[in-house]
């Protein structure tokens, strides 16, 4: 067996579950972050239970239950009169149905969760200020070029380094993620900010005509992590994460019942950023690299399985490398037939969802009751959740 190391691009979630999983099995790898620190920007993500299982699996539990919220439900609002309608029941059912829990956790502390981990089985193996600026390979090894001139030398490689992957760029081609016509708002809300009694602790999205607020707590409860999504089409700052103000946010929910608009008020200093996409990929790989995550299938947010899908990647990347040893063009065959599919209908699901929670009929109080009682019956509900919630990709053939 090759004693060149497994290369990964991106310390990101999905970067460092695989890495992760790659030492589990016993496969050395060093990972290469752009970054002149980890840390993560955003701030809550949802990990359903077919995330929180591989995560599980990794031995991450302790650490995860320390800092994370396990929410007893999600529902729907409306915009505007702040009706409610069960999503689906979550605590001990999730744990009951699926096997797992359905969490609610700061990025950042699962990025330090993951990373303390892989400094645990591979001290010293995250390399930062390593800016992939070129991907080149032979039949024997993979060579990854960096800004400042160095490089490093693996049996293959790994591109976990989001919608604008170098790597991707390199392998496959220029090409510029999409802006999708939604921009999002994001800020954390102290919980002694929040309005006494007036907001629930279960995950809550609020639907309306062109928009949509989700909001749920973070740290044990301490924190709210809030969400506003707005249809735009004169998106014209070049930054991702830029900063704003709470009267641009409160102007973008205008007429917003008073809860989220108390919210907004709430929050010390909203971001704002362009929501990108790219055109599905049917191709990850090529000779000795292959991709995961964002950067072979970003997606709208509106099924919350952005982060769990990089996660789910990583684990059944790891377990078709250690399946198949050198043998690389398998394992890249045997990871692509078992996730580009999923993956595809994730995108497609989550873009369906968009036009889902910013229909026109829910402009109506009257409308938009009969439209979210059809929409969000409990057997479309199960139809639209099940396949993602139950997916074992631990066992998941290959």
């Amino acid at each position: 067996m090759s004693r060149d190391p497994v290369i990964v691009v991106g310390a990101g979630i999905g970067g460092l579950s695989c890495a992760l999983a790659l030492r589990q099995r016993g496969i050395d790898v060093e990972v290469y972050e752009q970054a002149p620190k980890l840390r993560e920007i955003g701030a809550g993500v949802q990990l359903s239970a077919n995330g929180t299982r591989v995560l599980r699996a990794l031995g991450l539990e302790p650490a995860l239950d320390a800092w994370a919220v396990r929410p007893h439900a999600k529902e729907i609002r409306h915009w505007k009169s702040g009706r409610t309608w069960k999503l689906f029941d979550l605590g001990i059912v999730s744990e009951q149905r699926y096997g797992a829990p359905y969490i609610f956790i700061h990025r950042a502390d699962l990025h330090r969760i993951l990373a303390d981990a892989l400094q645990v089985h591979a001290p010293d193996s995250i390399h930062l200020n390593a800016r992939c600026v070129g991907v080149e390979q032979d039949a024997d090894a993979v060579t990854l070029r960096l800004e400042d001139g160095r490089s490093a030398r693996g049996r293959l490689l790994i591109g976990a380094d989001g919608v604008h992957s170098a790597v991707r760029a390199s392998v496959f081609g220029a090409g510029r993620p999409e802006f999708t016509g939604c921009m999002a708002w994001r800020g954390v809300i102290p919980r002694d900010r929040l309005p006494q009694g007036r907001i629930p602790q279960a995950g809550t999205n609020w639907i309306g005509p062109g928009r949509h607020v989700v909001h749920y707590p973070l740290r044990r409860g301490e924190v709210l992590n809030f969400v506003g999504v707005v249809e735009r089409s004169d998106w014209l700052i070049e930054s991702w994460t830029a900063q704003g103000t709470r009267g641009e946010c409160l102007a973008d929910f205008a007429g917003w019942h008073p809860d989220v608009r108390a919210l907004i008020e709430a929050i010390d200093l909203p971001y704002k950023w362009a929501l990108m996409a790219r055109s599905a990929m049917t191709r990850w790989s090529e000779g000795r690299v292959t991709l995961l995550g964002d950067a072979c299938h970003a997606a709208l947010p509106f099924l919350a399985q952005g982060a769990v899908m990089a996660i789910e990647d990583a684990y059944v990347l790891a377990r078709c490398l250690a399946a198949c040893e050198e043998d690389v063009a398998t394992a890249f065959a045997r990871y692509e037939a078992a996730r580009i599919g999923r993956t595809t209908r994730v995108v497609d699901g989550s873009a369906a969802n968009a036009k889902r929670f910013h229909n026109p009929r829910l402009a109506d109080d009257h409308g938009a009751g009969d439209y979210i009682t059809t929409e969000w019956s409990e057997a479309k509900v199960e139809q639209r959740y099940d396949w993602l919630f139950t997916y074992d990709a631990l066992n998941v053939a290959i």
